[in-house]
């Protein structure tokens, strides 16, 4: 895997429901390093901590290989590198063989796959259509969120190199699944709950499946 894209987003607006909200999922390439910090990337727009930032999700990953499909139902957009809403765009992520707790080194920094990025209505609104939505969950190729284990500057042209993998995972995939399919893998949802890479309270509401 290697950095296509280093993007960073400045305070934007969109309209839900007839209201204003502000946002920092209009990200744009930097063309220049950026800095991981522990609950953030260094000079990103965080609107919303509810939902985006923290240790779990201080930084977004998304792959290149992926945009084709999207250019192709949305091409009338202006089409450029974060156009996903992601910090780094990364050539040869594959979700189906990217691990939860993978540990890998790129550039200065040290950081761990954490969890799928979910689809919101401030990404539908951006992207101009609700179909996007049932679109994202269907291509089941949603990027991940990432802990920073070492804070540090990466940068277009760093390299991913696994450092340390779970003896007991699932894939960004398989976890991306459990999210959102009615029915769910029984073996994959006890390898998710006892998932410390995850945060505790995902792990809470995956145990509400468990037979």
């Amino acid at each position: 895997m290697k950095i296509v894209s280093t993007n960073l987003a400045k305070p934007a607006f969109v309209t839900i429901n007839g209201e204003q909200q502000r946002t920092g999922i209009f990200k744009k390439p930097t063309h220049q390093p950026i800095y991981l910090d522990k609950e953030e990337v260094k000079g990103d727009e965080i609107s919303n901590r509810k939902v985006h930032g923290g240790i779990y999700k201080a930084c977004y990953l998304f792959s290149a290989d992926h945009y084709p499909h999207w250019q192709n139902l949305y091409p009338h957009l202006d089409w450029q590198y974060g156009m996903l809403g992601e910090n780094i765009t990364v050539e040869g992520l594959d979700e189906t063989q990217l691990y939860v707790g993978d540990v890998y080194k790129v550039g200065n920094a040290l950081i761990q796959v954490t969890q799928p990025r979910e689809p919101c209505t401030t990404f539908a609104a951006k992207m101009g259509s609700l179909d996007i939505l049932e679109q994202f969950i269907a291509h089941c190729k949603p990027g991940t969120y990432t802990r920073v284990l070492k804070e540090g500057n990466v940068t277009v042209g760093d390299t991913f190199k696994l450092v340390e993998q779970l003896e007991q995972s699932i894939t960004v995939s398989q976890l991306f699944k459990l999210l959102f399919d009615r029915e769910k893998n029984q073996e994959h949802l006890r390898l998710a709950i006892e998932n410390t890479a995850l945060p505790e309270k995902k792990r809470k509401e995956l145990k509400r499946f468990l037979k």
